[in-house]
């Protein structure tokens, strides 16, 4: 299974964007899907997950704000952002880590 991260782009402070996380094959057997970002000279942090029974995590730098979704049946898990702020700007990549795959990453900016 091959992951394919699209949506990112530029957004001014307070606006949304979302974020899809398209599969090559199933994601029914993946426990956990997720969604992580890297900003320039910080470490990757995870945003958001959801396992396979539909029960989120989010970290509270995002919690209200973010908002991860699965869909079994089209193979996607993509991450709605709402009241973006400039401190959210990085790369995000989708990825099904306990599987170790990672799709390629895709830019957010938000602009003040």
């Amino acid at each position: 299974v091959q992951l394919q991260a699209s949506g990112g782009g530029l957004v001014q402070a307070g606006g949304s964007l979302r974020l899809s996380c398209a599969a090559s094959g199933s994601i029914f057997s993946i426990n956990v899907m997720a969604w992580f970002r890297q900003a320039p000279g910080k470490q990757r942090e995870l945003v958001a997950s959801i396992t396979r029974a539909n029960i989120t995590y989010y970290p509270d730098s995002v919690k209200g704000r973010f908002t991860i979704a699965r869909d079994n049946a089209k193979n996607t898990a993509d991450l709605q952002m709402n009241n973006l702020k400039p401190e959210d700007t990085a790369v995000y990549y989708c990825a099904a880590p306990l599987e170790r795959l990672w799709g390629q990453g895709t830019q957010v900016t938000v602009s003040s």
